[in-house]
C-alpha cells in the first residue's frame, strides 16, 4: 500500500474507515468532507485515489487529476457554474516568484479603472492575496476584492470586464473574473457582497500577515515548495495551502479581537 499523509489515515479512522480497507475511494472522500469541512481538499482526494491505483499522488495521470477534479469542484462549491468562452488559450505554470514592490502601482492602476467603471456600486476595492503583502513571495497576479451590496445583481459584470478581466466563475455570493484567451495573467478580481465571510477572511488573512512577519515567512516557505510540487496543477496547489490558510484564520479572529481590526472604510467612488 502507497504510504498517506499521516493526518489523513488519522482523519480516515475517525469516520471509521481503515487505510487497507478503504473500498470506493469517492466515497472515503465524502465522508471526510462531511466530518471535516473544507479541511478535506482535491489533495486529499488524490492521496486516496493514489492509494487505491497503488501509485503515488504525483505521478497521477493528467487525466485522472481532471476526471477527480471534475469529481470534487461542485462539492467543494456548491453551484460552481463556469462562464462560456472564459478558458485561457495558453498554459499557465505556477511560478512564485520574491515580493515586487511594482505591485501595488499595479493594483492601484487597477483600482482607478474599475472605480471610474463601478462608481458607486463598489463599497470598497481592495488589494488582497499575496501580493498585497509586503515582503511575501507571491505568484504575480494581482488580486483584487470588489465589494457590492448585492453579487447576484450582476449590473457591475461590464464594468469589471472593461476595466480588467472577463467573467470565468459564478457561485453563489461570489464571482471570479480573469484574463481569458491569451491575455497575460497579471490580474484578478473576485467580486463578493459588502460585509459577507468571504469579503472579511480575505481582508483579515492579509492583515494578518502584513502584522506578523514570522506567518508571512511560513507561508512563503509553503508556497515555494508547492509552486514546485504542483507547478502544472493551479487547482491542487490553491487546495494545498487550506490548512495553512484555516489555522492563520483562527489566529487572526483572536488578534481581531484583541486589536478591534475592522473592514476597511468603504472608497469613495468615482462620478460616472
Amino acid at each position: 500500500m502507497v504510504a498517506l499523509d499521516p493526518t489523513l489515515v488519522e482523519r480516515l479512522r475517525e469516520v471509521g474507515l481503515e487505510p487497507e480497507r478503504l473500498g470506493d475511494p469517492a466515497d472515503a472522500w465524502r465522508r471526510l468532507r462531511d466530518q471535516f469541512g473544507p479541511r478535506i481538499t482535491l489533495v486529499d482526494r488524490y492521496m486516496l485515489e493514489a492509494m487505491q491505483l497503488g501509485v503515488v499522488p504525483d505521478d497521477l495521470p493528467g487525466e485522472v487529476r481532471d476526471r477527480l477534479a471534475a469529481e470534487v469542484l461542485p462539492i467543494q462549491f456548491p453551484g460552481i457554474e463556469f462562464a462560456p468562452g472564459s478558458i485561457r488559450s495558453v498554459s499557465d505554470p505556477i511560478e512564485v516568484l520574491p515580493y515586487d514592490p511594482t505591485w501595488p502601482t499595479r493594483f492601484g492602476t487597477y483600482r482607478r479603472r474599475l472605480a471610474d467603471e463601478l462608481g458607486s456600486v463598489a463599497v470598497r476595492i481592495e488589494h488582497v492575496g499575496s501580493t498585497a503583502v509586503p515582503g511575501l513571495a507571491a505568484k504575480p497576479i494581482v488580486d483584487i476584492q470588489v465589494s457590492v451590496k448585492d453579487p447576484e445583481d450582476e449590473s457591475y459584470l461590464a464594468g469589471v470586464e472593461r476595466a480588467a478581466a472577463e467573467l470565468r466563475m459564478r457561485e453563489p455570493g461570489h464571482r471570479y473574473f480573469r484574463p481569458a484567451g491569451s491575455r497575460p495573467r497579471d490580474v484578478q478580481v473576485h467580486v463578493c457582497e459588502d460585509g459577507s465571510s468571504w469579503e472579511r477572511n480575505h481582508l483579515l488573512f492579509r492583515d494578518y500577515l502584513r502584522a506578523h512577519d514570522p506567518v508571512r515567512d511560513s507561508y512563503a516557505s509553503l508556497k515555494l515548495g508547492l509552486a514546485v510540487r504542483y507547478r502544472d496543477d493551479r487547482l491542487a496547489y490553491n487546495d494545498a495551502k487550506s490548512a495553512f490558510i484555516l489555522d492563520v484564520l483562527d489566529d487572526a479572529r483572536a488578534w481581531a479581537e484583541r486589536t478591534g481590526w475592522e473592514l476597511p472604510p468603504a472608497h469613495a467612488p468615482s462620478a460616472r
